[in-house]
Formats: C-alpha cells, structure tokens, sequence
C-alpha cells in the first residue's frame, strides 16, 4: 500500500502499513490531540497508552489499523472497527482515520481513507460506516468524493466544548 510514484504529491514518501505495537504511542499522540482539540471523537479524556494499546489488539485481522508512515513517522492512522457484536452485522464495520494536524491538507487523509476502504474491500466487507460531527464540512467531502452517501443525522447526541453536536451518518456499500 504505498503511495505510489516519486512526483511531487504530498503523500510522496508516505506508505500505508499495518499498526503494531510499536506504533501505539504515535497513535495516541495524534488521537488525543483530536480528543482535546476537536469533536471528530466524542471522547472527552485523553487515553493512556495501555488503553490505546488495549485498543488496538483489539483490532484483528478483520478489523485492521492501518499507519500513514513518512519515513519511520506515524503522520496518521485509519481502522476499521466492528459496527456491532451481533453476528449478523459481521459484514460490516466503521472507519475512523485521524491525521497530524501540521499534516493535515496534504492529501494523508484521503490516503488513509482511500487505504482503509480498499482494505474493507479485500476482506470482502459489505458496507462501512462513518460517523462524522457537525461542522465538519472538509470530511464529509473527503466521505462523499470516495463514495460515501449520507443515510441520516443524530440529532443532538454529543455533548462537547459546551454545546450538542449533531452527527451525520454515512455508508459506503462495497463490492
């Protein structure tokens, strides 16, 4: 999963992997920033590294966490999570992908996302999902250019920095 050619795009230099336990502190680096500097995760309280780390062997081979490495530098991270423990959901899962922010609007999201959804794709997933917060007119773009539809809004139903959030719902159906 590398980004290619060696022209002058962003993400050169930049390879999607898999994550491994070496790479939980960049995670949570760039995780806990979103936590206390956006509304892209509802959590209010930064992890630990024994919860991230919790989290990602969480991840198995049917739910990976993919890294954006630069170099031997973790600039993001993108997973697929379980949408639920009901078996019958099993063919479908949640993207989530978070970037550095002095990385951020040089093209490293949309690789991880367009990573994060080929991978849902070679593990023969049926549809993924994403949650993204009001207000966040960049991603839903992002969302919609690689295929993603709105299927609804939660109305109200996160409560950070002071006020209600609405959520929008998105899905992509693979093939």
């Amino acid at each position: 999963m590398n980004s290619g050619d060696a022209s002058s795009s962003p993400t050169t230099q930049v390879t999607l992997r898999r994550a491994t336990e070496a790479d939980v502190p960049s995670i949570a680096e760039i995780y806990n920033e979103a936590v206390r500097t956006t509304v892209a995760t509802f959590d209010t309280e930064p992890r630990s590294l024994d919860a991230q780390r919790e989290w990602l062997h969480h991840h198995d081979p049917g739910h990976p966490v993919l890294v954006a490495d630069r170099q031997g530098h973790v600039v993001g991270w993108a997973s697929l999570s379980p949408w639920s423990d009901r078996r019958a959901y099993d063919g479908t899962a949640e993207v989530s992908f978070y970037v550095r922010s002095e990385e951020r609007g040089r093209g490293i999201g949309r690789h991880l996302l367009e990573g994060i959804v080929s991978t849902g794709q070679e593990l023969q997933l049926h549809a993924l999902l994403s949650r993204i917060a009001d207000g966040n007119s960049v991603s839903v773009h992002l969302h919609e250019s690689l295929g993603f539809r709105p299927v609804g809004v939660m109305r109200e139903v996160g409560f950070k920095f002071g006020r209600w959030i609405d959520v929008h719902l998105f899905q992509r159906m693979l093939p």
